[in-house]
């Protein structure tokens, strides 16, 4: 795999990882204020969610390299 592919890999992984995090850990609030979406979470956790998500998106990165690397998986004939 060349660095470039790996990189499309890994933000492919990370906004697939990202947007299937962001519903973990959210908490609506009861009464929303005056211009607020009731759908709104109090506390979205951006940054920790981002993070998390790096980490899982190196690791499963990781794997697919692995994987193409030891040609265990090929699509080259």
């Amino acid at each position: 795999m060349y660095w470039t592919s790996g990189i499309v890999v890994f933000v492919i992984v990370w906004w697939l990882v990202f947007f299937m995090m962001l519903p973990v850990g959210v908490k609506i609030p009861d009464q929303p204020g005056e211009g607020h979406a009731t759908s709104a979470p109090e506390k979205p956790m951006l940054l920790k969610k981002a993070l998390i998500t790096t980490a899982i998106a190196a690791v499963l990165t990781a794997a697919a390299f692995l994987v193409i690397q030891s040609e265990y998986l090929s699509f080259r004939g």
